[in-house]
């Protein structure tokens, strides 16, 4: 019986004792009453500030130039693209070949070139009479000489020293080393000869018989007369026959032109008609072709046997040193084109114009073209452009000039230094925001490339070693800014700073305050009722101030 006595009493201890800490744990505690607010505080300290602002955008080439074929794209030449030496992408230097090409197009224009060359000086040596090898030391104002065409003999010279020409006839010249005459031959006499035969010619003013080989019959009649004047009254074949000249024979000397039999025996019968000498088989004439010169020295006489390219006579006038000139000028420009195509020879390579990247090929290896012309693009990497927006907050903390820092998304260990070139004055309002144009030139590599994503930090300044107070702290009263601090006997005083930096945390404070000094972030008075505020910064769910009213202090 005692014992189910002693259990029961145990039993209602357990229980409460059990239900008075249940009752504890579950009432909560009555609150310390307070003679006003409690505030959160932090101090003053000292340490470093930076202010920045960040952003992206995509990264674009500053310069970039093409890879063109040497030449002038007006020249017909055509190249072949014989062989790249870079690839697509491949970083290259100013100057370094990219590209062999190989022509035979240039090669045949100056073949002509060199030809048309030889042809216009040969022609100004004979102008002003002097060998080809001393053209480079002629004078204009020399004189043009007429030399002679062909070798010969001169005939009819018609000018004098000191004689005004115009364009005229200064003389002939003729080859009288063969003759030529004509015979009228009848029916009968044209049965017996035949071209190429054997002919014997008679003069009579000179002793002796030449002979003559015949050259050219006409098979068709024509009317003859015996007499100059006279009627024609039968029909003849006319016969052309050449002789060697033994120096006597003249133009329109007679002469009987007689055959012998078939083997060219016995006697020689001759023509019925006397034959004429009518001229000789080569001869030409020596012309003037200037306007307003004047005949300054006569190198020869009439009837002198002279070689070709000896000279007859030398003149000189406005005409004659403009027509020297305009040879001279001729040849210059001959030869700088030989000149410039040499030179287009001996670089058949294309060479990159510009430090850079090449961007790409626009033509095949094997693919002709012509002189001039793109086969591909260059860009310059080590001098960026980065285009970028900011909004309207933090657009006040860049600067033109300010330094960044890039980095790119395909370059995790690589960063790049730049700086703002320039800020757009004026916003663009965009979904409700304000958005300024930034451009950032940056300072490259030859690891970037146009279009990579991009990203910056625009230093908006730093500062070492200053006083900072926390953002919350800070409040503006009559557009000066303020601060609540705690004096000793932890009453809170309005005191006016003046600051410098701010970041997202922390602002520098330039006067107004010292190391140490505590700043109200926050007061009870503010919080809601499950809420207590603890000095040095912290909301906490449950009420924990110091005794009589003053700031709990760690």
């Amino acid at each position: 019986m005692f014992q189910k006595i002693l259990m029961i009493i145990l039993i209602l201890v357990i229980v409460l004792a059990g239900g008075f800490y249940a009752y504890q744990e579950l009432m909560p505690q009555p609150e310390q009453e307070t003679q006003g607010p409690v505030y959160a505080t932090e101090e003053v300290i000292r340490g470093d500030i930076s202010v920045g602002v960040e952003t992206t955008g995509r990264l674009h080439p500053s310069n970039s130039g093409g890879l063109r074929i040497p030449g002038n794209h007006n020249d017909s030449g055509q190249v072949t693209i014989e062989e790249y030496l870079v690839e697509e992408g491949e970083e290259v230097k100013q100057g370094q070949v990219v590209a062999l090409l190989r022509t035979t197009d240039i090669e045949n224009q100056i073949e002509n070139k060199k030809l048309d060359l030889q042809i216009e000086r040969e022609d100004l040596a004979a102008m002003v009479g002097v060998p080809v090898s001393e053209l480079d030391s002629i004078n204009p104002a020399q004189g043009i000489t007429i030399s002679a065409p062909i070798d010969g003999m001169i005939t009819d010279l018609n000018v004098e020293e000191g004689m005004k020409l115009d364009r005229s006839i200064v003389a002939r010249i003729v080859d009288n080393s063969k003759f030529l005459v004509e015979a009228h031959v009848f029916q009968a006499e044209y049965n017996k000869v035949e071209v190429g035969q054997e002919v014997v010619l008679s003069f009579p003013y000179f002793d002796g018989q030449y002979k003559g080989v015949v050259k050219h019959i006409n098979p068709n009649r024509i009317p003859f007369s015996s007499r100059e004047g006279d009627f024609a009254k039968t029909f003849v074949y006319l016969v052309t026959i050449e002789a060697e000249n033994m120096g006597l024979a003249q133009r329109d000397m007679e002469v009987r032109v007689g055959v012998r039999s078939e083997q060219n025996v016995g006697p020689v019968y001759y023509f019925s008609n006397t034959a004429k000498v009518t001229g000789f088989i080569k001869e030409d004439t020596v012309i003037n072709t200037l306007e307003d010169s004047m005949a300054t020295k006569v190198h020869v006489d009439n009837m002198a046997n002279v070689k070709a390219g000896d000279p007859i006579v030398t003149m000189a006038g406005a005409d004659t040193r403009a027509r020297i000139q305009e040879k001279m000028n001729r040849i210059r420009e001959i030869n700088m084109e030989i000149r410039a195509l040499n030179d287009a020879l001996n670089e058949m390579e294309v060479r990159a114009p510009m430090d850079g990247i090449v961007a790409q090929f626009h033509r095949s290896v094997g693919e002709s073209i012509r002189m001039g012309e793109w086969i591909g693009s260059i860009y310059n990497v080590s001098d960026m452009r980065m285009m970028t927006e900011v909004d309207d907050i933090d657009v006040i903390h860049v600067q033109q000039g300010a330094p960044v820092i890039v980095t790119v998304d395909a370059l995790v260990a690589q960063a790049f230094e730049g700086e703002v070139e320039q800020v757009s004055a004026t916003g663009q309002h965009s979904n409700g925001v304000s958005k300024f144009h930034v451009q950032i030139k940056v300072q490259g590599g030859a690891d970037l490339r146009p279009g990579m994503q991009a990203r910056a930090f625009i230093d908006a300044g730093s500062a070492e070693d200053v006083l900072l107070v926390p953002l919350e702290a800070i409040f503006e009263e009559d557009n000066n800014h303020m601060v609540e601090i705690l004096d000793k006997e932890g009453f809170p005083q309005i005191v006016p700073v003046r600051l410098g930096l701010m970041s997202d945390r922390y602002a520098e404070v330039q006067s107004g305050l010292e190391e140490g000094d505590l700043v109200v972030v926050g007061s009870s008075a503010d919080l809601l009722p499950s809420q207590r505020i603890q000095s040095q910064g912290g909301l906490l769910p449950e009420s924990g101030g110091g005794d009589n009213g003053e700031p709990g202090r760690e």
